[in-house]
């Protein structure tokens, strides 16, 4: 069975709050990006420079949606751990997450340390 965190009732219930205002802020973004894109599709080009840059400005649109849809998922996932009490620890290590960082980051999965060896490993790939 994983540790539990210690994380008060009072902390917990704030946790879900930011996380909460938080996946309802990118979920409008995403709708004002998908309507946005949406604009852009039916505009009509007159020429090959309005065409690239309609082409530019959709893809700009929807690279923007894929790194808040990967936040999204972090989200529901630090949502999923809180209801299991399992919210604060380190996926990897499982040691306790700073609560500084969880306040700047909520759905923080990883500890400064495992995040840091994490993103060590990916760039030397």
């Amino acid at each position: 069975m994983p540790a539990k965190a210690k994380i008060s009732k009072k902390e917990r219930e704030e946790f879900r709050k930011l996380l909460l205002e938080k996946k309802h802020s990118i979920v409008r973004k995403l709708s004002q990006y998908y309507n946005e894109s949406k604009e852009i599709e039916t505009d009509t080009a007159l020429d090959l420079v309005d065409k690239a840059e309609t082409s530019y400005t959709k893809e700009f649109l929807l690279g923007l949606t894929d790194s808040e849809r990967e936040q999204l998922t972090l989200i529901d996932q630090a949502l999923e751990r809180l209801q299991k009490s399992e919210f604060g620890l380190c996926l990897i290590c499982h040691k306790e997450i700073n609560k500084k960082r969880l306040k700047i980051i909520p759905w923080a999965p990883y500890c400064i340390e495992c995040q840091e060896k994490k993103e060590g490993e990916s760039k030397g790939q």
